[in-house]
């Protein structure tokens, strides 16, 4: 009798069919790791059994990830098909278009990542002189 057949399946297996990561190996190192918990129950081994009904957390970048599992799958399947296998109980927040008059004022600010962080600006003679300044000076020096 199969895994699939008895109502379970590995857990590795269940988050690449899910399409939580792009290999199965990836799934396997978050489960290898300790970085899932099953049922609030933290798995130590991929070989670990998920059914209908758990509820996984895990980390997926910066993100928490809680997922209750409703389907298990057989094969990796498209995207539509892949989120019918689960009920995301903490879904990521949804990304607008990038403008900046889509926030309303009662909303706060969305939290910065190393993406969104602005470039540190420093006034001009402060601090360790830039290649530029050095060059300037250089040829200050060489009249």
């Amino acid at each position: 009798m199969t895994e699939e057949a008895a109502g379970k399946l590995r857990v590795d297996k269940w988050l690449w069919y899910a399409r939580f990561f792009k290999t199965r190996t990836l799934a396997a190192d978050v489960a290898n790791g300790g970085k899932i918990r099953v049922n609030k129950v933290a798995v130590r081994k991929a070989s670990a059994d998920v059914k209908v009904g758990d509820v996984l957390t895990f980390h997926q970048g910066h993100n928490i990830r809680v997922i209750e599992i409703l389907g298990l799958g057989s094969a990796r399947r498209p995207f539509e098909e892949a989120k019918l296998l689960y009920n995301d109980l903490a879904p990521l927040p949804e990304r607008g278009p990038k403008s900046e008059g889509n926030a309303s004022e009662g909303e706060d600010a969305k939290p910065l990542d190393a993406r969104t962080i602005p470039v540190a600006e420093r006034e001009f003679g402060a601090g360790r002189p830039t290649k530029r300044e050095r060059r300037d000076t250089d040829r200050l020096r060489d009249l």
